[in-house]
């Protein structure tokens, strides 16, 4: 049996953009199935975490160096970390949802740092533009949506009552943000991970007190729309993943108005969004300013078609943030990459999965 010390090195990132590596206690099924084999080292990618995190006081005056957060900039940072921790060795790299983003650039970019490559819900659209995105992405969420009320047929009746409620009157959370409809709407986001729908459904049991929405349903609703203004680098910078050498334009809304009736909304960020948010108030003009931005392309489609770096990716079949079908053609255009489409696991089967996604993919390589 091989010491901890003989194990080689497994890079993990993570979902974002934004976000810091998880923070662990070691009892998380992929962890200790990644251990049996590796050596891990959790990224805080830039801007995060440890990695100098920027913040409302910091992050307004970065302006157009914005640009230097994406995915490429990431994979260059990655680069540094192996160089100075393993010399001419090279390591594995495990890409959860943004982090698949970063580990397809990584084939772009640096795949001579590569031994293998693994995906987990992160395989992303290499040929597709930001609007190109959202129409493969509202269809699956009014799926979501259809999929939940024929779960749970009450909770229309109640989104409707919520909804006139807010239509009526403002409201606002404990924060001090209002409560407006589309503010409500975001709360759709929950039904991307594997038990988001029973989540929302226990959110929207009893929202309601003395004819008026009760404290303790405004204080969850609070906390679950936290996700966007938690981290400023992922509201900004959100619709700039998806960017293919060009302008976004607030592509989720524009797109939006060809999906019109949605109950509730996906993971998209909206203009309105820096108006409506305290928290994400003061990143208005810079938000509108990246909207506007000319992004560089990602990918260097020629080099993903002449890839030699073994590659095994999950792509999940419902997923709500990843499209589906942009996944499995990116998966045919990377020469050797093995993919494995699954309906067992929603966005979240690397955590939720314990072990077993990553077991999957490890074996798959292996074959």
């Amino acid at each position: 049996m091989r010491t901890r010390e003989d194990r080689p090195w497994l890079l993990y990132l993570n979902g974002g953009p934004g976000f810091p590596a998880p923070r662990v206690d070691g009892d998380e099924g992929w962890l200790r199935r990644a251990l049996a084999d590796y050596r891990v080292l959790l990224l805080d990618q830039r801007g995060t975490g440890r990695s100098t995190p920027l913040n409302r006081h910091t992050l307004t005056r970065l302006g157009p160096h914005l640009e230097h957060f994406r995915a490429d900039s990431i994979v260059r940072d990655a680069e540094l970390i192996r160089r100075a921790l393993l010399g001419d060795e090279q390591w594995s790299v495990l890409g959860q949802s943004f982090g698949g983003y970063c580990t397809v650039a990584y084939l772009s970019i640096a795949p001579e740092g590569l031994r293998e490559a693994l995906i987990t819900g992160g395989l992303p659209g290499v040929e597709a533009d930001a609007d190109t995105v959202y129409r493969h992405l509202y269809p699956v969420v009014a799926a979501k949506i259809a999929a939940h009320y024929e779960q749970f047929p009450g909770d229309r009746d109640q989104v409707r009552r919520i909804v006139q409620y807010l239509r009526a009157r403002e409201v606002r959370l404990p924060g001090g943000r209002v409560l407006t409809v589309d503010a409500f709407r975001l709360l759709g986001n929950l039904l991307g991970s594997s038990t988001g729908s029973r989540q929302l459904h226990y959110l929207l049991e009893d929202p309601f007190s003395a004819r008026q929405l009760s404290d303790a349903f405004l204080m969850r609703v609070q906390q679950e729309l936290s996700w966007a203004s938690t981290s400023p680098i992922y509201s900004l910078l959100h619709e700039a993943t998806y960017a293919q050498n060009g302008v976004t334009g607030w592509s989720g809304e524009r797109v939006r108005a060809e999906f019109p009736g949605l109950d509730f909304l996906g993971e998209m960020i909206y203009p309105w969004m820096f108006d409506n948010d305290p928290l994400l108030r003061p990143f208005r003009s810079l938000a509108h300013s990246l909207a506007q931005h000319h992004w560089p392309a990602l990918y260097d489609l020629d080099r993903l078609r002449d890839n030699e770096v073994p590659v095994a990716a999950a792509i999940y079949a419902e997923d709500m943030y990843i499209a589906r079908d942009l996944s499995l053609s990116t998966a045919g255009l990377i020469r050797g990459l093995r993919p494995w489409l699954t309906s067992d696991y929603g966005h979240d089967g690397l955590r939720v999965s314990n072990g077993a996604v990553l077991d999957r993919l490890l074996a798959t390589l292996r074959e």
